[in-house]
């Protein structure tokens, strides 16, 4: 590819010195500009309208042979490197897509990922480190982007269609995974991947708590609840005597956020402002708003009192805050919907202080 580009580059810096060349001869033979760029035209590319001037003496017309040769031989010179590149260039990409479609027909035991996005990538990079055989199914040109940039086997399409579970081998396959954040999309590709193997082991990730019902009866073996995971562990981590202690840690803090940012999820604490709408609203009120968007881990009061896994049914003051675990994209509108003011973890994990 870089020979036929470099072969492009120089028969057009060629042509266009013989252009110059040729206009500047002719105009040294006493014709106007106009008229020599006219001759150099009709000359390279043998259009046949005639001279514009008669070509008196043999030196104007072995000058004009020479214009001919010269010009056409650089523009051929020119196409040929460009027709080159490009058949290259298809050449290439035809023999990269019949590689893959062989090494994805030859998988045996392998993983079919459905998704690509934090979650995905997060599993591919475990799966690739354990040498255990994979290929993802993604249709964004993004993420396929990406699946390419790191060398991972992959296979442009959507999971939700049999042809293309078939495509990558789901009848060879040992295990399915579904980890779009779509949760519909999901409950479909497990169904659709029971129909086509009732033996493969199937894991699917649901948003809502509502959505592990849903993909049981599809058929998926395991559910992987990403929020409710999250604020499991990191509520254990609060509630037990060095919890404190973990929270007030640099490295195992970074650690933690970094962990919650790969499976799109972060820990925040909300303060109830003064025009807030749940100022003297239940728990309850707030969770029934929030659709399923988050957790609530705990309750600090104004005074600073620290309330672990408070009721449904405690009412919400001004300057409450609320230590709460939720989805990435979620949580900022959902603040911002509810005149809610946010703090990070990260930076005011201080504040998390019991009484």
């Amino acid at each position: 590819m870089q020979e036929s580009a470099r072969r492009v580059l120089t028969g057009v810096v060629f042509f266009c010195l013989t252009v110059l060349i040729a206009i500047l001869g002719y105009v040294w033979f006493g014709w106007t500009p106009l008229e020599a760029i006219y001759m150099v035209v009709i000359t390279i590319f043998g259009v046949g309208y005639g001279e514009v001037k008669p070509l008196d003496t043999p030196f104007q017309r072995i000058f004009t042979i020479l214009v001919i040769i010269a010009g056409t031989t650089s523009a051929v010179y020119s196409v040929g490197g460009f027709v080159q590149m490009v058949t290259e260039g298809e050449i290439n990409r035809a023999f990269s897509n019949q590689r893959k479609q062989l090494t994805i027909a030859n998988l045996q035991d392998h993983v079919i990922i459905c998704g690509f996005d934090r979650m995905g990538q997060v599993l591919a990079r475990q799966l690739d480190e354990a040498h255990q055989p994979f290929v993802i199914v993604e249709n964004l040109p993004d993420r396929i982007e990406v699946a390419e940039a790191s060398g991972y086997l992959h296979y442009p399409g959507d999971g939700t269609h049999e042809i293309t579970l078939e495509e990558v081998g789901i009848q060879r396959a040992k295990a399915l995974v579904a980890v779009l954040p779509d949760d519909k999309a999901n409950v479909f590709i497990t169904l659709t991947a029971r129909d086509l193997n009732p033996r493969i082991k199937i894991l699917a990730r649901g948003e809502l708590p509502p959505t592990e019902r849903k993909l049981r009866l599809a058929g998926a073996d395991h559910i992987v609840l990403p929020d409710t995971i999250s604020a499991i562990q990191i509520s254990n981590l609060i509630v037990r005597p060095t919890g404190m202690d973990f929270l007030n840690n640099t490295f195992e803090r970074s650690y933690l956020n970094e962990f919650l940012a790969n499976i799109e999820v972060q820990m925040e604490e909300l303060q109830i402002k003064e025009e807030s709408p749940f100022v003297d609203k239940t728990l309850m009120e707030l969770q029934v708003r929030g659709k399923g968007a988050f957790m609530i881990i705990a309750l600090r009061r104004l005074n600073d009192r620290l309330i672990f896994r408070p009721s449904a049914t405690q009412l919400l003051n001004v300057g409450d805050s609320l230590i709460i675990l939720g989805h990435q994209d979620k949580l900022p509108q959902f603040a911002e919907h509810y005149h809610l003011k946010r703090y990070h973890l990260n930076h005011h994990h201080q504040r998390l202080s019991a009484a």
